[in-house]
């Protein structure tokens, strides 16, 4: 009988620190996207002069795209990905809320698109030239794509079977991580690519531009990194669909 006892003891030993706290680590997140967006403004409004979609600068009209993607995509995506584990709230308001944040971080990133097409036609580059180009173009169609089936199969549809909806809740999830590490890796190439061609322009390798813009791209691994570690942890809180 005591061995049995111990046995369960040890079980419920083990279940417990399988489990852990995340709601500490999801206060990292929201603290790194502060600097993150701080960062990327400074740079865009201090150094590259503002943001316009109509002016004669079109180096502004091209600002308007790091900065959505960053907000929008990156921050915003993030803090969507980890409403379940960071809100107090029931299962319900936070399935909209995560709705909600996906929306809104897909719509500024469509328009982020925009804008850097809208400047490349206006200054007569060539479109999609580059693996940056690419990848964000798979992204903001994967993003798209995750919303509408996330939208359309745990909130429009509930004739779904729960075995069928959890099963398709595990490859949505996992999808939907690969999606965010890709964004922020499409975002560290912009980063790069953008800061290649203004140094062979003239831009000091070492000045205080390049070091905020590669503080900027840092900020954005370490926020990135906080929000799927947030998303991964098991806690026995976190709620299924």
């Amino acid at each position: 009988m005591m061995s049995s006892e111990k046995q369960r003891e040890k079980e419920k030993t083990m279940v417990v620190a399988e489990h852990v706290d995340v709601l500490p680590l999801t206060f990292v997140v929201h603290f790194l996207a502060i600097p993150a967006i701080v960062l990327v403004l400074v740079w865009s409004i201090h150094f590259r002069g503002g943001l316009s979609f109509n002016s004669s600068n079109k180096s502004l009209l091209f600002n308007i795209h790091p900065v959505l993607m960053l907000i929008g995509i990156i921050i915003i995506g993030g803090e969507a990905i980890i409403s379940y584990k960071a809100l107090p709230f029931q299962k319900k308001s936070k399935k909209l809320i995560h709705l909600v944040l996906h929306a809104m971080a897909l719509i500024l990133g469509i328009i982020g698109i925009y804008a850097v097409f809208k400047f490349h036609n206006e200054m007569g580059i060539l479109n999609l030239y580059s693996l940056h180009s690419w990848l964000g173009i798979g992204v903001i169609v994967l993003y798209g794509i995750q919303w509408i089936f996330g939208f359309v199969m745990f909130i429009y549809y509930h004739g779904v079977n729960s075995s069928l909806k959890s099963t398709t809740l595990h490859w949505h999830v996992k999808i939907g991580l690969f999606v965010y590490v890709l964004a922020v890796a499409t975002a560290c190439l912009g980063f790069l690519e953008k800061l290649t061609f203004m140094q062979s322009s003239g831009l000091a390798k070492h000045g205080s531009e390049a070091i905020l813009v590669n503080f900027t791209a840092i900020i954005t691994i370490f926020y990135a990194a906080s929000v799927v570690f947030s998303a991964v942890s098991p806690s026995s809180t976190t709620p299924h669909h």
